[in-house]
């Protein structure tokens, strides 16, 4: 059975905010409870692995757990906490000897090459809109409303019976934006904060409490909450969904029956 590992589960800046003293970011800095890395998460089953964005903390993320190479990468979109760990990729490709293999919607390349032009040096990168499978998961992939910040994409992945959802950052979500979703084994959803107070027009990611009515609308078996903010005290007893886990670093969850 495949595995599925939370490399990292925090928002765009993580945890903690270099400038913030709030108590989950100092508490975040003491026992770590709170500390969270850029939302990224590793599915291993045999002797494959691959991984569903490279944001800046990658390299960290894979000292952590001692992997010395990564030869296949998903990214949901553009923005830095999803990229900006591919130089780093790109340089363990060349001096490993092996090109990756980059896997992104069509839209989603060219906006990778302008940032970083010289990665097709040691990095293949190869749409996905028509779907692609990866050690034997059938993938498709989708956009995505990210409110203020434009779109994402989320990704749906089937093997074996079993299904699950990866999406990290989303709002407001319509009914051809939801329609994979349903009925999902597993959904990992990004959520910033418990309640967000700012004005939607402003906001770019589900709060906790407007997922618990996509929950309802969607009914997944199991849901994961990602992408948390400092916002979000892991060490608090929050009012959820009895389906929800809010992940934690290196949290594994077996992907199948």
């Amino acid at each position: 059975m495949d595995t599925l590992t939370f490399l990292g589960t925090g928002d765009a800046m993580g945890v903690p905010r270099m400038y913030c003293e709030c108590a989950v970011c100092m508490e975040a800095r003491t026992s770590g409870t709170n500390n969270r890395l850029r939302s990224s998460v590793l599915i291993e089953g045999g002797n494959e692995h691959w991984v569903i964005d490279c944001g800046p903390d990658w390299r960290r993320q894979m000292e952590l757990l001692g992997l010395r190479e990564m030869r296949t990468l998903l990214v949901t979109h553009p923005h830095f906490d999803h990229i900006g760990g591919l130089p780093e990729w790109a340089d363990v490709c060349r001096w490993s000897g092996y090109r990756g293999q980059l896997y992104a919607p069509a839209e989603v390349i060219p906006v990778i090459q302008r940032q970083y032009p010289w990665l097709g040096g040691h990095i293949d990168m190869i749409p996905c809109d028509d779907g692609l499978t990866l050690n034997g998961w059938d993938i498709i992939t989708w956009r995505v409303n990210h409110g203020k910040n434009g779109y994402s994409y989320a990704y749906r992945l089937s093997k074996n019976g079993y299904t699950w959802v990866y999406c990290p950052d989303s709002i407001s979500l319509g009914p051809e934006e939801t329609k994979h979703m349903h009925g999902a084994d597993l959904l990992v959803l990004g959520t910033s904060f418990y309640h967000e107070e700012a004005e939607l027009s402003t906001r770019s990611v589900y709060d906790m409490k407007e997922a618990a009515e996509l929950l309802e609308l969607v009914k997944p078996k199991q849901a994961v909450y990602t992408h948390m903010s400092h916002d979000v005290d892991l060490r608090k007893s929050y009012s959820l969904p009895q389906q929800v886990t809010l992940a934690v670093t290196g949290m594994k969850l077996p992907l199948g029956g």
